[in-house]
């Protein structure tokens, strides 16, 4: 059956832009562009200006994957993610050549039709989409080393085929991507290695207690379990998520005397064991990276309680940050479910008994609530990724 939009796209055949319009639309997507750096948004945003641009049915942005010597496309309009061989049909012969190409009719193209036959694009035997003309246009990064490529399909003028004219302006629309996506893919690559990094400490400060990275990976995930329940935006959900890890990292600063204690600590020993959450907070607090500004508030606010009688500020209910009350909980949980040098596990039962106790007063309620609410997955994750205890 053929894709509605497109029946739409058919029936309503529009005029080229005016240059004004086309200035309008430039500035619109460059505006949005400059403020992304979420890779998928801005692919995405670069997708739909090539199409408004040059009146395009569907638009495609194709990156080269060069681990495995792909390209790929996370944004089609019309059609799930694909990856293709780096030097398989039209796209990759733009690739490959670094020249642009123009097809009238895709399936009297030989190119086309063994891209067809290949399996790799096929989405018009999917749909009943019926694919016609055709522009490719290959673009580069800062240094004039192709990276990509836009592929328009289908031109929703009357004259139904792409004009030289569509070529210079999807041209320029690919030189800007090129640029643009060098700078979101390098930032990319920076929150990916500060990823590595506060994943790796936080297994450090976690194996000082003689527990694998098993426990800040649980964490994680139910932290961010609990906050997609409590409809937290997904980008907020991930950062989370990500800096969750860091949580206990001040307890490197711990002595092992308490830190391995297999005993309950004397006042004096816990008093000093409070002291990882200001400790984390001050290895933390003075990046300007928002993953690491986001661990600093968890590794700081984690230990608080919805009643005020938490450390290491004693703040109360909504004055301690979402964050750090979805952390506790997560961090409680998987104490209590785990074995710890100190003592066996709790039962299920006994641990959903004390979270009902402690609404209000440990825990915000309605943190609580998200978190029985995601049980079935929580207790999922704890029994995928258990951990035995480590011995001397």
């Amino acid at each position: 059956m053929r894709n509605e939009n497109s029946m739409e796209h058919e029936q309503q055949r529009k005029e080229d832009l005016t240059p004004e319009q086309m200035l309008k639309v430039i500035f619109e997507y460059t505006a949005k562009i400059a403020n992304e750096r979420s890779l998928t948004r801005v692919l995405k945003h670069m997708a739909n200006m090539g199409r408004d641009m040059i009146l395009s049915d569907r638009c495609s942005v194709w990156l080269i994957d060069p681990a495995t010597d792909e390209l790929y496309t996370t944004v089609a309009h019309g059609v799930e993610g694909i990856r293709i061989p780096k030097n398989a049909g039209l796209v990759g012969h733009a690739v490959q050549t670094g020249m642009p190409v123009f097809i009238d009719n895709a399936y009297t193209n030989a190119e086309f039709r063994e891209m067809l036959d290949k399996g790799a694009v096929a989405v018009d035997q999917r749909t009943g989409y019926r694919t016609k003309a055709m522009l490719v246009v290959p673009f580069r990064n800062n240094e004039g080393v192709t990276i990509g490529a836009y592929q328009a399909i289908n031109k929703l003028t009357d004259a139904q085929v792409f004009s030289p004219q569509d070529l210079q302006y999807l041209e320029l629309a690919a030189s800007y991507a090129g640029k643009s996506l060098e700078s979101v893919m390098l930032h990319q690559e920076i929150e990916e290695t500060q990823k590595e990094i506060i994943y790796t400490m936080g297994e450090i400060g976690e194996s000082r207690s003689k527990e694998t990275g098993n426990h800040v990976k649980r964490v994680a995930e139910y932290s961010y379990l609990i906050a997609k329940r409590l409809g937290i935006p997904d980008e907020e959900c991930e950062l989370l998520k990500i800096a969750s890890p860091m949580h206990d990292i001040g307890k490197v600063a711990i002595p092992d005397s308490i830190l391995k204690k297999p005993g309950k600590l004397t006042d004096e020993e816990f008093d000093i064991m409070k002291t990882h959450t200001t400790i984390g907070y001050g290895l933390l607090k003075n990046s300007s990276r928002r993953i690491l500004k986001t661990a600093a508030i968890v590794a700081y606010e984690h230990h608080e309680k919805w009643n005020g009688k938490g450390y290491p500020l004693g703040l109360q209910g909504t004055e301690i940050h979402i964050f750090g009350r979805i952390t506790a909980i997560a961090d409680v949980f998987d104490a209590l479910a785990s074995d710890r040098v100190y003592k066996k596990a709790w039962e299920l039962d006994r641990i959903l008994q004390l979270f009902q106790e402690e609404r209000e007063q440990h825990f915000d309620p309605e943190v609580v609530d998200a978190f029985m609410d995601c049980l079935p997955e929580i207790i999922q994750i704890r029994d995928q990724y258990q951990d035995k205890m480590h011995t001397e």
